[in-house]
């Protein structure tokens, strides 16, 4: 199996790949170090699978799989993460993960992981509760995102604390289309300050 590693800290994706790299049977074909990265190369290499860590900067872990799945459907992909709450467990499988495993769960979970969804399956780590699956499965009237996928991007990149011009650079837009953006966020989620935005990006997800 080709797997393609996205982690932002540089140690632990050295420590994954060479651990990965001794399995039988995976291969690790690329690495990324941002959300975006993981993306385009996985758009170009095709994978079997990537395993995503659900922090990553520039484009977070659920955003990158939420775009990669719309792009890929053929490629599967797995996150990583400290997260082991309802809500970065549901908005990872609503946005086309096949694959939830808990840091520290080891490289054998990770592995099996990375089996079972290559094989078309669901994973989640035995850590999460089996109530959270359940709950998702059953909820067909959750809430409608608001924000649109530039608007999240942008949100995330705010709740890092990037300025509107750096974000304008970041994304290739002017600072004026960013400040409308900005505008425009705020409108939807009734939320007028900085802090309030951040919030509602930690407890969304988008950002650690």
């Amino acid at each position: 199996m080709r797997v393609l590693l996205a982690e932002d800290h540089q140690v632990v994706r050295q420590g994954l790949k060479a651990l990965l790299d001794r399995v039988e049977g995976i291969k690790v074909i690329a690495e990324a170090d941002d959300g975006a990265q993981a993306v385009e190369l996985a758009e170009a290499q095709g994978p079997d699978v990537v395993i995503m860590d659900i922090g990553l900067p520039v484009l977070n872990g659920i955003e990158a799989t939420r775009k990669l799945v719309r792009s890929r459907p053929d490629i599967r992909v797995v996150i990583l993460s400290m997260r082991d709450d309802a809500t970065a467990v549901d908005a990872a499988l609503r946005a086309g993960a096949r694959g939830y495993v808990l840091k520290g769960s080891g490289v054998d979970t990770l592995c099996q992981a990375v089996q079972k969804v290559a094989e078309g399956g669901v994973y989640l780590s035995p850590g999460i509760s089996e109530y959270i699956l359940q709950g998702y499965l059953k909820n067909d009237s959750a809430p409608v995102d608001p924000l649109t996928e530039r608007e999240r991007e942008i949100l995330q990149l705010i709740s890092e604390g990037y300025t509107s011009r750096e974000i304008a650079a970041r994304l290739g837009l002017k600072p004026k289309t960013v400040q409308n953006h900005r505008a425009n966020i705020m409108d939807k989620l009734g939320i007028h300050t900085t802090a309030g935005l951040v919030r509602y990006a930690l407890q969304a997800g988008l950002t650690t």
